[in-house]
């Protein structure tokens, strides 16, 4: 279900970016004088685009949703809108006034604006894109072939939202009704509603479901329209706007001096390659608004990091809804659209939000440089040298484009055409589906210049590129069809600072990184209270004094047992190290109580993953320790074992290896 709402939000971004034509075309009609024909006409134009934004999410989401992205499912999505919208308006031939014999006066409110409304724009799409999927490739009898296959699909889907409609014409007054309460109730709460919202908007980034609190505020879902009102100057001066204006300071001036932060932090050796990222980073997000690059070079690294980077989100949208500072955006909160949305009638004292992103900029750098060096965050620049290994380079053609290249690079990095089985992108990340993560050489994938990546789960990876994420993707799916071939593997090139668990090697010591199990205090094992394990009685590892519940694999690879009373896993790596994972001293005692497993014995897990959220309040007043342990049980595989010291760490923070 994460994966099927991860793909909704990255099919967004297609029409979502259609949005700057509209904010050009009514900014500029904006900056001419009233009186031109030429100001009224681009005015609009962009009027145009905005009106129709329902349509586009269904267009875009029956495309982006479909299996082969095919012209037909965008024909479907138009049908499976226009079936809905027409009939279920108040006026025309067939609307609902007419349909039923009843006055206009007497049609519910909720079907005012039915063809505005990108709800049923996107159930529209989404219903076409599953209809597609479903029937593309059914074959009629010989009479009716002419219908078969993807001609089917339009015809299944008028009939469809036929049903859709009909259920619309009962369910969606309530709906309605419900979301205009839930909207009116954050209304209510002035600026107060406007920081949760910009404190919800950030923490729901990596999940891609911001896209779904978005609409209720920026679009006409529940009669706020944010985004359309200002843009159509049909608003209230100083009030429309008020959950867009802030993100202008943050945007522009607040992440880009927490790169700053990140770069004064990094360790001097990786300054020049740390800074290189944090610049391209905050370019990107004072230009353009697109914060991806930057937000992901330390979203799980250093997660603290990144819910202080929420909490300053709310801080600047409450405060700019308290001032009455309004501006817009039609994409994203840049100096691009700040500059376009300057001149519109409904912008209100503007420039003071430029005041407010310089102090938001001290803000910034001081409580991210105060939290990396308080709680030692793994932010870029940072991470503790464990190992170092040769990541094999790929021979690309002359010929080859840089997006090519570095295509050529990730693919073979993440196991090629036997390892694939999605390919998709939304604005700055490839989203890859694989058959197993675990196989992914991590370390190649950030030899290719990638910002950072995220395994989500053992099929789930993003991957930042940033703008140009498009082309690299077209690269990789070309790569993937066999449109273009993929090079060889030509050697080892580049070194870095982390390795994959590959294969046993009599010659070639095979390095295993080791990362926390857990957010809080690292520990020698020696230092435990049981002495079972301090005296190293299973085996050699380190331990975790957590302070937080969710525990994560320490490494990649198969989850071996689990024990009845859940306390205590079993991994294997592919190299054949065996780990235990113990959750908790003389936690067998509680039966399984406090802790809730997401593995099940036989998965392939990846390093960092969730395998648990543990109950520790309940382990602590059971009279227990909640210590989390890493034990290697085999250490006669192990050369040599290299732990950094007792502190501060996070989960999934690279801790040591072992050769």
């Amino acid at each position: 279900m994460k994966t099927y709402f991860q793909r909704i939000g990255q099919s967004l971004m297609l029409p979502i970016a259609t949005l700057p034509a509209a904010a050009i075309l009514v900014g500029l009609g904006n900056y001419l004088p009233k009186t031109w024909i030429l100001s009224r006409f681009m005015i609009n134009g962009g009027d145009v685009v905005l009106n129709n934004l329902a349509l586009l999410f269904a267009v875009g989401l029956a495309v982006g949703m479909s299996k082969d992205k095919d012209g037909a499912a965008a024909v479907a999505g138009v049908v499976a809108y226009l079936v809905p919208t027409t009939m279920l308006q108040p006026t025309g031939d067939n609307g609902l006034a007419n349909l039923l014999g009843i006055k206009i006066a007497n049609v519910p409110d909720a079907f005012k604006y039915v063809n505005q409304n990108v709800l049923v724009g996107i159930c529209a799409g989404l219903i076409a894109a599953a209809l597609y999927n479903k029937f593309h490739e059914v074959k009629l009898p010989m009479a009716l072939s002419f219908f078969s296959g993807k001609r089917l699909v339009p015809i299944v889907s008028a009939f469809v939202m036929l049903f859709f409609t009909a259920a619309m014409y009962f369910v969606w007054p309530t709906v309605y009704d419900a979301m205009v309460l839930f909207a009116t109730s954050i209304s209510k709460l002035g600026f107060v509603g406007a920081a949760l919202y910009g404190f919800f908007n950030r923490l729901l980034i990596p999940t891609g479901l911001h896209h779904a609190l978005n609409s209720v505020f920026w679009f006409n879902v529940a009669g706020i329209n944010d985004i359309g009102k200002f843009w159509s100057s049909n608003g209230v001066k100083g009030v429309t706007g008020m959950y867009e204006a802030g993100f202008f300071p943050v945007m522009m001036f607040g992440l880009p001096a927490g790169a700053y932060a990140i770069y004064r932090n990094a360790l001097p050796e990786r300054k020049k390659e740390t800074g290189s990222l944090m610049l391209a980073g905050a370019f990107a997000s004072f230009f353009t608004g697109v914060t991806e690059p930057l937000e992901f070079s330390f979203m799980f690294v250093a997660w603290p990091l990144y819910v202080l980077h929420a909490c300053f989100m709310g801080l600047s949208l409450g405060f700019a809804a308290f001032m009455h500072w309004t501006a817009s955006f039609s994409f994203s909160g840049g100096l691009v659209d700040y500059l376009l949305s300057f001149r519109m009638p409904l912008a209100n004292q503007p420039y003071m939000l430029i005041v407010q992103g310089l102090v938001l900029a001290v803000i910034y750098y001081f409580g991210f440089d105060f939290a990396i060096k308080k709680f030692n965050l793994k932010t870029p620049g940072r991470e503790p040298v464990a190992a170092t290994e040769t990541a094999a380079v790929v021979d690309t053609d002359p010929a080859d484009d840089k997006y090519m290249k570095q295509a050529k690079q990730i693919y073979a990095a993440i196991g090629g055409h036997d390892n694939i089985s999605v390919i998709n992108n939304c604005t700055t990340r490839l989203r890859l589906q694989l058959k197993d993560t675990a196989k992914v050489d991590q370390p190649a994938v950030k030899a290719a210049g990638v910002p950072g990546l995220n395994v989500l789960d053992v099929h789930n990876i993003h991957i930042v590129i940033g703008t140009e994420v498009q082309f690299v993707a077209e690269a990789l799916q070309k790569l993937f069809s066999g449109e273009v071939s993929a090079a060889p593997v030509a050697g080892p090139a580049v070194e870095t600072t982390a390795t994959a668990a590959t294969a046993p090697n009599a010659d070639v010591p095979v390095t295993t990184i080791l990362q926390a199990p857990a957010t809080g205090s690292l520990m020698p094992i020696s230092e435990v209270a049981d002495d079972t394990f301090a005296q190293k009685l299973l085996g050699d590892g380190y331990a975790v004094e957590p302070t937080d519940n969710e525990i994560v694999s320490p490494v990649s690879g198969e989850v071996t047992s689990i024990f009845p009373t859940k306390h205590a896993l079993g991994l294997k790596t592919a190299s054949g190290l065996e780990i235990l994972l113990h959750m908790g001293i003389n936690t067998v005692e509680m039966n399984g109580t406090p802790f809730d497993l997401h593995v099940e014995k036989g998965d392939q897990i990846a390093a960092g993953s969730a395998v648990a959220t543990v109950d520790l309040a309940a382990i602590k007043a059971a009279g227990k320790a909640t210590t989390m342990m890493v034990v290697i049980t085999n250490m006669d595989h192990v050369n040599k074992l290299q732990l950094n010291g007792n502190q501060t760490v996070a989960a999934g923070d690279i801790i040591g290896a072992a050769e």
